[in-house]
């Protein structure tokens, strides 16, 4: 079964609102292994469990054609609402039954959400739609390795964001341990021999206080605990914000701490 967690329209607005694009050091490892595998044209990317569009976005400059694929119609609605894409478009659907003819995609991603697939289904999906030597590339973060930084306090602000993630570990769905192992079951049930899985990928950014206060607003595990109690978890952003600001010694939430991030990517070409 498909898990749906992301649907509702606010929760659609936060995810376009602070979730970020994957870094280009990802990107630039995905299109090399296509480039590497099935070679040019890369005319049809697909990105599967899309949300709001940050990653089919990305694709756009290096495919004739993306489509992203999401179940909520809220988050399409938001990917839709962002100008300036001509070649991507959004379709409603599920990982599990591809909108799409058998042997005609290029590349075939997802980011943050494969670790929501019904896993069988969704490789005999990939299988189907992939043309001969066209890849699948599945990524996502490890959000039990992040690292904050700003001046000598980032120990402490790490210590602040690890209480918020204890918080809400009451209401964490098993799927996202599934992400946290970096996907090694679902890299292990890839039927095609030419698979390899990128664990360690370090990529650092900048992000201000109240973007990284927003991104734990997106979060399906604040979302269920919010459902239980809105005004806990209202409080638990408000005061998380004000402690981070409080341990900097700064008042604008728009100032900026560097984020360490550590990426993986499982990737697999189909048989010629």
């Amino acid at each position: 079964m498909t898990h749906r967690l992301f649907e509702g329209k606010d929760h659609a607005a936060i995810y376009q609102k602070y979730r970020f694009p994957p870094p280009d050091e990802v990107k630039n490892i995905i299109l090399q292994y296509l480039d590497k595998k099935k070679g040019q044209p890369h005319v049809l990317a697909v990105d599967v469990g899309c949300g709001t569009g940050q990653n089919s976005r990305l694709l756009a400059p290096h495919f004739q054609e993306v489509v992203g694929i999401d179940i909520s119609e809220c988050q399409l609605e938001e990917a839709r609402a962002v100008p300036g894409y001509p070649n991507v478009t959004y379709r409603k659907g599920t990982a599990e039954a591809l909108p799409f003819p058998d042997s005609s995609v290029d590349l075939l991603t997802a980011v943050s959400a494969a670790h929501w697939f019904d896993q069988s289904r969704f490789l005999v999906e990939a299988s189907r739609v992939l043309k001969p030597r066209g890849c699948m590339a599945l990524l996502g973060f490890s959000n039990s390795i992040t690292r904050l930084h700003y001046q000598d306090c980032g120990e402490r602000l790490k210590h602040i964001y690890e209480e918020v993630k204890h918080v809400l570990l009451p209401h964490t769905s098993n799927q996202v341990a599934v992400s946290e192992s970096k996907l090694a079951e679902l890299y292990s049930a890839i039927p095609f021999p030419d698979k390899e899985r990128i664990e360690c990928i370090q990529v650092n950014l900048s992000i201000s206080v109240r973007n990284l206060v927003g991104f734990i607003e997106s979060w399906s595990m604040f979302q269920a605990y919010k459902k239980i109690d809105p005004q806990a978890a209202k409080d638990l952003l408000l005061n998380t914000q004000k402690r981070f600001l409080e341990e900097m010694g700064v008042t604008s939430p728009d100032t900026e701490i560097e984020k360490e991030l550590e990426y993986f990517c499982v990737l697999a070409s189909k048989p010629h």
